[in-house]
């Protein structure tokens, strides 16, 4: 008796296997539906599997929040989840699902950072961005311990935040942002830059601080290497490079007017009243105003003012200059 019924006995149990086998292999690598929308999912920072696999499972994008842990501890996913924003579907299946979230396929915002903004104002960009603190993107800039951190040497990293467009995922970090950006510039002043800075005899540092003066006189790209060579034609004959945009730069709180007395006013930054660079650059500058200053045009101009137009006219004397000076500016007023 028993022996007849033991066939059945094993096949009843084969078949409860089997069927166990394909539920549990559907709760892993079959979709919950076969046409869905994306939908965006956020895992914090620190969130456990089992609270990731309850979100996911709430949202309708699994069948079984049990199941996805099992898969997790069956590919030696635990820890490995990473956190940000995922456009996920129901359409894909756990293990697919599974596999975005160890990878990191977070999605990524784009933020645009314009050539010529002070630290501050990159700052202010980025916190409009991302749920960042801009009083916090400010001080990084200024903290002695995060900027020898980046191999930078000097005593902000004002000059050294390479204007581009950068994509974040939403919960990117203050630091993590600065450090892209400095490391960016880095990347762009390569050996061979280096090694024509070195030719010109000027640190990366004093090629930022030339770089971002040009980017703040320069409104047309064409114009930029010419002006280069203004500053190093007054330079090199120990003239003062009385850049208006430095004594800017030294002027707390300016107004936007500015006077003749600040002109005379000594500060660090103010090149009328002193030689040479300035200490630090006055701005972040692009990438042809770099370029610009390692390979500046090759010219006998000494001056340069604004046509009121986006162009300069350029002039070897003094003489020369104050005519330009009397043409474009003084008949204006």
């Amino acid at each position: 008796m028993i022996r007849s019924r033991l066939p059945f006995l094993i096949f009843f149990v084969l078949s409860g296997i089997t069927l166990s086998a394909v539920y549990f292999y559907s709760l892993l690598y079959v979709p919950q539906q076969e046409s869905a929308k994306p939908v965006i999912v956020e895992i914090p920072f620190g969130m456990s599997v089992q609270a990731a696999a309850l979100r996911l499972r709430d949202l309708g994008l699994i069948h079984s929040a049990v199941a996805f842990r099992v898969l997790t501890r069956l590919t030696a996913s635990e820890g490995m989840i990473r956190a940000g924003e995922y456009p996920l579907s129901a359409e894909m299946s756990p293990r697919e699902i599974l596999r975005q979230l160890r990878r990191g396929a977070v999605i990524l915002h784009r933020v645009t950072i314009p050539e010529g903004l002070r630290g501050e104002d990159v700052a202010r960009i980025v916190a409009a961005k991302f749920p960042l603190s801009r009083k916090r993107l400010v001080a990084l800039q200024s903290d002695p311990k995060f900027i020898a951190s980046l191999g930078v040497q000097a005593p902000t990293l004002e000059g050294y935040l390479l204007p581009e467009t950068y994509s974040f995922p939403k919960n990117v970090t203050e630091k993590e942002v600065l450090r892209k950006m400095v490391s960016d510039m880095q990347a762009f002043f390569d050996a061979k830059k280096r090694q024509r800075a070195e030719q010109l005899g000027l640190s990366f540092h004093q090629v930022l601080t030339l770089a971002s003066i040009i980017e703040k006189e320069a409104a047309r790209e064409d114009e930029k290497p010419r002006i280069a060579s203004v500053y190093y034609n007054r330079l090199k004959k120990g003239m003062r490079l009385q850049s208006d945009p430095t004594v800017i730069y030294g002027i707390k709180n300016f107004d936007g007017n500015l006077r003749r007395r600040d002109l005379k006013a000594d500060t660090p930054y103010n090149t009328y009243t002193r030689y040479g660079l300035p200490p630090t650059p006055i701005a972040n500058p692009g990438k042809s105003s770099i370029m610009a200053v390692l390979y500046p045009e090759v010219s006998p101009y000494l001056y340069f003012v604004s046509r009121n137009d986006g162009t300069h006219a350029f002039s070897v004397t003094l003489a020369e200059h104050n005519r330009a000076v009397n043409r474009y500016q003084r008949r204006r007023r």
